[in-house]
Formats: structure tokens, C-alpha cells, sequence
């Protein structure tokens, strides 16, 4: 078994909240989606912040395609892309009426898939109404065509595409999950699990929570998910921080791992990553209370290998394409009052090598 340090290289802020990051090819470049919009800066410092451009709200999704285009979604139901040699957005698409909660791209670069929804109640026992629009859009990236409008129950908060391109998956407040293909827009999976969602019996009578996050493993045979456990009173924030490793591709799905007993503490989690080796993954979000909002865990055996205690929320991490470095960008705090000319920077970036020895 491998003993796991993480050593922190690198850290600096930017002017605003940061929702989302993708890391440019170079390995040192990273485009973040912010409160106000799309920066482009680095991981170590070497380039100051700088807004590229901005959508009608906060911007919660980032991708790089191909290294020369990035695209974005944000709480404006729109995609847009920029080209980083021309510096300027060329194309726009109205992809919900709703936010984008979450939205990602295909390893191969060719697929987009964003999620929406607004949780209403559809009735005295508070259940979600209905979707009123597609809740899963599937978009040909080349085109920037809508091909697959997908339903699913609102409201849906995290999505996934498979390492080999051909499915996508999302997860729901209600703690269900639909994986589809994307060749024909054919359901192939679907199961719902209660460990997520909270129903309020004190201040909240409704349903919070929900998935928040997920990932398939490196070879596509397992899906992680994350996001935060049960609670009495959903808006105390304090409920296990949480994630479960599922075998999707069983006739009926079932659950292979989970946190295990003595390795969390309370908070939402909002981010997973897997490691380019496929034997670990990262998880992150909120520290509501214990030692950690960021940990490693090991794929195979689900132990804990590694935690950080951050004195912000992360909103995503991820690994550097050789493995050797954890990314994890978030927000301290929002700002209520200008400090001096301005706001005080509050969006955080923080740079950590993986040190490993054997044990």
C-alpha cells in the first residue's frame, strides 16, 4: 500500500468566486468559470488573472477543446465557446430556460452534455413536479447542435461521460440517476439511491440535497457519485460528507463501496476526480465540521489515503495529465462590503504535489 503526502506548490487568488476549471494542454495554463465570467490564468502564478468574457450570470461550467477553444455554461441556460487564438466568443447556444447546473465534455472533445431543472413541488408531499423542459441536452460540439434532449426528474445537478465517449449519465436532487447512449439516446441505466437526499422536519419541510458530483472510473465499469448524507435539519449544512461507487452495468445496479465508517466529517461535497492512473480519485466540497474538505481515496479499496483542510470551499478539483499534481479551485466567502476600491479577491487557487512512497 502507498503512503500519500500532498506537499502544496502553488497558490493564489482571483478577483471572484471560481465555480469551474479546465486545465490547457501546456499543463500550466487553467480557464476558470467565475461569478462574473471566464478567466484565463496559471496554476503556478506565472500569468495574472485575466476575464475573457462573460454570460448573463455566473458561469458554472468550463471546458477546454482541443487546447485552442473553451467553452462554458452558466446560470443563463447558455454554452458558449471562445477561441483562444482569435480572443473572442464565436458561437452561442441557448442549451435550457433554466440553469445549467453542470455540464461536461467528452474525452474525445466531440460531445457536450449539460443538465438543468428547477425543483418545484408537484404536490402536498412535496415530490418534484415534472420537468418542464429537457433536463439533459446532448450537443455535437463540432455543429453546436442540440442532438439529444433527454428527460430525467428536476432537478438535476451533476453529469458524466464515460472515458470511452459513448454514455452519459446524471444524478438528480432525489438521488437518481439515468445513464443513457449517446450513439442513439437510449436509456441503459437507471436506479435511485435515498443516501443523498434529505427531507427538513425542522425550518425546511422539503427535499434538499441530492447528487452533486460523479465520475465513471478510469476503465467505465463503475460510477462514482458525491455529495452529502441525510439530515434532520437540511439547512444546518451537516450532514456526511459522502460518496458511493456503483456497478452501473449490473443487470440491476448495486452499490460496491461507500465512505467508510470513521473517514468523514460534515459537509456538502461538490467535486470528484479521478487520477490519470485510474487507481485513486479526489473528493472535495464544504467543511461543515472534522479534519478535511478535500481527501484522496483509494479505487480498488475505498480507503482514505490523503486529506487537506482548506480554509475555503472547493468547487472542483483535478489532476494535471501526468498525475504528479491536484488542482482544487473554490471561493472564501462572498465579499459583502468593498474593501478600499473594491471587493477583496475571494476565488482561490491551490496547487498540491502527490508524494507517494510505499509503506
Amino acid at each position: 500500500m502507498k503512503s500519500i503526502t500532498l506537499k502544496e506548490k502553488h497558490r493564489h487568488k482571483l478577483p471572484m468566486g471560481i465555480l469551474s476549471m479546465a486545465l490547457l494542454p501546456d499543463g500550466v495554463g487553467l480557464v476558470a468559470g467565475c461569478m462574473d465570467g471566464v478567466y484565463l490564468t496559471s496554476i503556478d502564478k506565472s500569468r495574472e488573472p485575466k476575464l475573457l468574457y462573460s454570460h448573463d450570470n455566473y458561469v458554472s461550467s468550463v471546458v477546454s477543446i482541443g487546447g485552442d477553444t473553451i467553452v462554458s455554461a452558466g446560470y443563463d441556460g447558455t454554452a458558449r465557446w471562445f477561441d483562444l487564438a482569435e480572443q473572442k466568443v464565436t458561437d452561442s447556444v441557448k442549451l435550457h430556460d433554466f440553469w445549467s447546473w453542470d455540464m461536461t465534455a467528452s474525452p474525445d472533445g466531440k460531445h457536450l452534455a449539460s443538465v438543468t431543472g428547477q425543483y418545484l413541488a408537484g404536490g402536498y408531499k412535496y415530490e418534484p413536479q415534472e420537468e418542464s423542459e429537457p433536463s439533459i441536452r446532448v450537443v455535437d460540439v463540432a455543429s453546436k447542435q442540440i442532438i439529444h434532449s433527454l428527460p430525467h426528474v428536476p432537478s438535476v445537478q451533476s453529469v458524466a461521460i464515460s472515458p470511452d465517449n459513448q454514455f452519459v449519465a446524471a444524478g438528480n436532487l432525489m438521488g437518481e440517476v439515468r445513464i443513457y447512449r449517446i450513439a442513439d439516446g437510449e436509456l441503459v441505466s437507471q436506479w435511485t439511491t435515498s443516501d443523498f437526499t434529505s427531507w427538513g422536519i425542522i425550518k425546511s419541510h422539503c427535499y434538499l440535497g441530492g447528487i452533486f458530483a460523479m465520475q465513471f472510473s478510469r476503465d467505465g465499469k463503475h460510477l462514482l457519485l458525491a455529495g452529502m448524507g441525510p439530515m434532520r435539519d437540511p439547512m444546518a449544512g451537516n450532514g456526511k460528507q459522502l460518496w458511493q461507487k456503483w456497478d452501473w452495468q449490473a443487470a440491476e445496479p448495486k452499490m460496491i463501496d461507500q465512505t467508510h465508517e470513521g473517514d468523514a466529517g460534515e459537509g456538502l461535497m461538490e467535486t470528484l476526480a479521478v487520477h490519470p492512473s485510474g487507481d485513486m480519485f479526489a473528493m472535495g466540497g464544504r467543511l461543515r465540521g472534522g479534519d478535511w474538505n478535500v481527501a484522496l481515496f483509494d479505487m480498488q479499496t475505498g480507503d482514505r489515503m490523503a486529506i487537506l483542510k482548506l480554509g475555503f470551499r472547493a468547487t472542483e478539483a483535478t489532476f494535471t495529465p501526468d498525475g504528479k499534481h491536484l488542482v482544487i479551485v473554490g471561493t472564501q466567502g462572498q465579499p459583502s462590503k468593498p474593501k478600499g476600491d473594491g471587493f477583496p479577491d475571494f476565488g482561490r487557487v491551490e496547487v498540491f504535489a502527490i508524494e507517494s512512497e510505499a509503506t
